[in-house]
C-alpha cells in the first residue's frame, strides 16, 4: 500500500491524497490550491493520469478539498466520487459557483491589456454537472464496501454540514490496516455544527495541522465579540461593520448568532444584508439535512417560522440590490463572499468601503497566503482593486471565535485518542509549515510517530 501526497503539503489549500493498493487507486479530495491561482494554465496539472483513479473519497464541501474535482472529470476521471449527503449538495454549489467567479475573472482579464481574450477557465458548468452525476452518498458511521480489499466508514468531525473523517480498511497482501484521514477537524460547541467525534484505532494517520501551536481566544464568546464589534461600529459611530464570509457555513453560524443577539435585544437593532445568492442556496441544504445539525440548532429549525429569519435581516439576491446597498447611509451589517476576498460581491463592497474611516473589515475565518484577505491583514496600506490602487482607511480586525478549525489542544484531543504503540505514523498536511512543527513536537513528546511530507512525497505503508 502506497500513500502519496499531492497537496496540501506545507501549506493550506490544495487536499489531495493519493491511495494506492494492487492496482486500485483512491484519491482523498481533489481540492483548489489558492497558492497556484484558479486559472487552467495554473491549477490543471496533476502528477498522475486522471483516467488511472478508480474512485474519488470527498471528505467535505470546501473548496480547497473539492475544487478541483471538475478538472479531474474534465481531464479524464470516470470513477464515483463517494461522500456524506450534505457533502454532495453543498459541494455543488460551490462548484457552480467556482464557475461564475472564473467567468467574471477572464471577463475582467480580456478588458485588460495582459489577455486579448482572458484565460481559460479552470472549468466550466458542463463539466460540475458531469461531476455531481458522480456522486454516491453514504451516511456516517456506516461501512461501505468499496471492493474486497476495500471499505469505507465516514465518522463526524463538525467543521462544516456534513464534514467526515475518512476510515479506510484495507486488506493488502493479506493484511488488514486501517488508515484515517481527518478532512478538517471541527471545534467543541460552534454555532450549528455537531462536536467532533471520536476516531476509531487505525494503523496510520493523515491529520490536518491548520492551527497547530495556535489557541483559540477564551476570553470573550463570540456573543460578546460581536456584540462589542457591532456597538463601536454601527451605535456608537453611524458607520458599517462589514463581515466577509464564506457563504457555506460561515454565513449560517454568524446569522445564527446574530439571531440571538437581536432576539435578546442586547443591541439596539441593525439592518443585517446576507449578500450572497449562494449563502441563501447554502442555508435552504442546512434546513434540508438539519438532523446533520446539533440539538440547539435541530429546535432551532423547528421553529422557522419564528426563528429562522429576524427582521433586521435582509438576503440580497440580484446585483442591482447588491449594488443598492452602497446607498444605505444607515449604520448596516454586511454578511458578504468570499471569505478570503478572492471574487465574490464582496469585493465591490471591499471597493466602496475600504477608504471609509467608520468601516470595519472584521475577518471571522482564515486567509491562506497569497489573498487578498491575508494582504489586508498583514497590514498592506494600499490593495489594488478595479485596476486601482486604494488607500486602506477601514479598520481592520479579525476574531478567530467563528473559525471552523479546531485549535492546538483540538487537534492533540483527536490525535490522542489513538495509542502511539500502535499507531504507526501521523502525516501531518493542511497547515503552514510553522503549524506543523508546533503539532509535530507536541506530538512526538507524547511517543507518536511524526512525518511532516513535502508536496509528491511516496511512502510504504
Amino acid at each position: 500500500m502506497k500513500l502519496t501526497i499531492l497537496g496540501a503539503a506545507e501549506q493550506v489549500t490544495g487536499s489531495m491524497h493519493l491511495l494506492q493498493i494492487e492496482n486500485y487507486s483512491i484519491l482523498i479530495d481533489c481540492g483548489l490550491d489558492y497558492e497556484k491561482g484558479t486559472y487552467q494554465h495554473e491549477n490543471q496539472y496533476f502528477s498522475f493520469d486522471p483516467a488511472s483513479i478508480d474512485v474519488v473519497i470527498l471528505t467535505h464541501a470546501h473548496i480547497d478539498h473539492s475544487g478541483n474535482l471538475p478538472t479531474l472529470v474534465r481531464m479524464g476521471f470516470e470513477g464515483q466520487i463517494l461522500c456524506t449527503p450534505p457533502t454532495a449538495e453543498l459541494t455543488e454549489v460551490l462548484l457552480l459557483d467556482s464557475v461564475n467567479v472564473f467567468l467574471s475573472k477572464q471577463n475582467k482579464q480580456s478588458r485588460s491589456k495582459r489577455y486579448r481574450h482572458g484565460p481559460d477557465p479552470l472549468y466550466l458548468q458542463n463539466h460540475v454537472i458531469e461531476t455531481v452525476e458522480r456522486f454516491v452518498t453514504i451516511d456516517f458511521d456506516k461501512e461501505f464496501k468499496i471492493n474486497d480489499q476495500l471499505s469505507l466508514t465516514f465518522v463526524p468531525v463538525g467543521h462544516l454540514l456534513g464534514a467526515a473523517a475518512v476510515i479506510l480498511e484495507v486488506v493488502d497482501k493479506g493484511e488488514t490496516k486501517r488508515i484515517a484521514f481527518t478532512g478538517d477537524i471541527g471545534r467543541k460547541n460552534y454555532p450549528l455544527l455537531i462536536d467532533p467525534q471520536p476516531l476509531p484505532p487505525v494503523d496510520y494517520l493523515v491529520s490536518e495541522s491548520t492551527y497547530g501551536g495556535k489557541f483559540h481566544s477564551t476570553d470573550t464568546t463570540l456573543e460578546q465579540k460581536l456584540i462589542d464589534t457591532i456597538m463601536e461600529t454601527c451605535i456608537k459611530y453611524p458607520g458599517r461593520l462589514i463581515i466577509p464570509a464564506f457563504s457555506i457555513g460561515r454565513t449560517q453560524a454568524i446569522a445564527y448568532a446574530l439571531n440571538k443577539i437581536f432576539s435578546k435585544k442586547l443591541i439596539p437593532p441593525v439592518k443585517v444584508f446576507i449578500d450572497s445568492p449562494l449563502a441563501s442556496a447554502a442555508t435552504a441544504i442546512y434546513h434540508k439535512h438539519q438532523r446533520y445539525l446539533n440539538e440547539e440548532a435541530q429546535d432551532f429549525y423547528k421553529n422557522e417560522v419564528k426563528n429562522a429569519e429576524f427582521k433586521e435581516l435582509s438576503y440580497v439576491y440580484d446585483k442591482r440590490e447588491s449594488i443598492s446597498i452602497s446607498n444605505y447611509h444607515e449604520p448596516c451589517i454586511i454578511i458578504s463572499s468570499a471569505g478570503m476576498l478572492e471574487g465574490g460581491r464582496i469585493q465591490d463592497h471591499l471597493f466602496y468601503n475600504i477608504q471609509n474611516y467608520y468601516c470595519t473589515i472584521l475577518f471571522i475565518g482564515y486567509c491562506a497566503k497569497g489573498t487578498l484577505g491575508n494582504r489586508l491583514l498583514r497590514g498592506d496600506p494600499i490593495i489594488k482593486l478595479r485596476n486601482r490602487d486604494l488607500m486602506v482607511y477601514a479598520s481592520i480586525k479579525q476574531t478567530d471565535l467563528l473559525s471552523g478549525h479546531g485549535d492546538h489542544n483540538d487537534l492533540m484531543a483527536t490525535i490522542k485518542q489513538q495509542d502511539p504503540t500502535t499507531l504507526k505514523k501521523i502525516f501531518l498536511v493542511h497547515g503552514e509549515r510553522v503549524r506543523m512543527d508546533s503539532l509535530s513536537g507536541a506530538l512526538e513528546a507524547e511517543h507518536y510517530t511524526v512525518v511532516v511530507p513535502r508536496k509528491e512525497d511516496t511512502f510504504e505503508l
